[in-house]
């Protein structure tokens, strides 16, 4: 659990994402690190649809975002994801966007979730996915 322990997941930022001055807007990032985080999840053999499928859910509790310097239409954006902290109930993602030919750092962040199950009550992580997200 450190970000030796990273996955990167690198892709362009899109029209859509960015305001007349072709930057991005400030929550793209935000959808970019959930993107980071589902390839995290799936680089770690628990892909999110297989655990909505075991009736519990992850629902974001916290979000932090450091905005350093501007992503742009048409450059390619790498973001960086590890677990900064795991707790019985609840799992915390830091986060690095950089742009991925420069390698020059725009964005830091963390997101915490915390497991619901299906009557929207915190549930606590099953030991199978704990294992999965420590890496063991």
């Amino acid at each position: 659990m450190s970000q030796d322990d990273s996955v990167e997941t690198t892709f362009p930022v899109r029209y859509a994402e960015t305001d007349q001055m072709g930057v991005a807007h400030h929550a793209s990032y935000i959808v970019w690190m959930e993107e980071g985080r589902s390839q995290y999840m799936r680089a770690k053999g628990c892909a999110y649809e297989q655990i909505e499928r075991e009736g519990v859910y992850f629902a974001v509790a916290e979000v932090n975002v450091r905005y350093r310097a501007p992503a742009r239409y048409g450059e390619q954006v790498t973001v960086r994801t590890w677990i900064d902290d795991l707790r019985s109930r609840a799992v915390t993602f830091g986060y690095e966007i950089v742009n991925a030919e420069s390698r020059d750092q725009l964005v830091t962040g963390q997101v915490k979730l915390v497991l619901m199950d299906r009557q929207g009550r915190a549930a606590r992580i099953p030991d199978a996915l704990q294992s999965a997200l420590h890496g063991s």
